[in-house]
């Protein structure tokens, strides 16, 4: 049992690192800001296209970049979410043996 708990921390520590490789985005205004994050919810860029930004007023860019953010962030989830799925469909599909499945 304890090989199996073991192997789950192990298999938990994979999918960081693999979700550490992943990269979602968060777009607006038609890519006018795009930011960058991986899949653990690091912000990685930010990108403000120059044009937008000379008219944009301050207001309308923070709220916009907050969008964007955001917008990756929830797209972090959903990778995040879809992984520890799988991982734990698996791990328990391994753990059935233990409780005499």
């Amino acid at each position: 049992m304890f090989d199996k708990i073991m192997a789950a921390q192990q298999q938990a520590e994979e999918i960081k690192k693999r979700l550490d490789t992943v990269s979602v985005f968060g777009e607006v205004e038609g890519g006018a800001i795009r930011v960058t994050a991986t899949a653990n919810k690091a912000v990685t860029s930010i990108e403000i296209n120059d044009d937008f930004f000379k008219s944009a007023d301050k207001e309308e860019l923070e709220e916009l970049l907050l969008t964007a953010i955001n917008k990756a962030l929830a797209q972090a989830d959903q990778v995040s979410a879809s992984e520890m799925q799988a991982a734990t469909k698996s791990m328990l599909g391994g753990l059935g043996g233990m409780f005499g499945s």
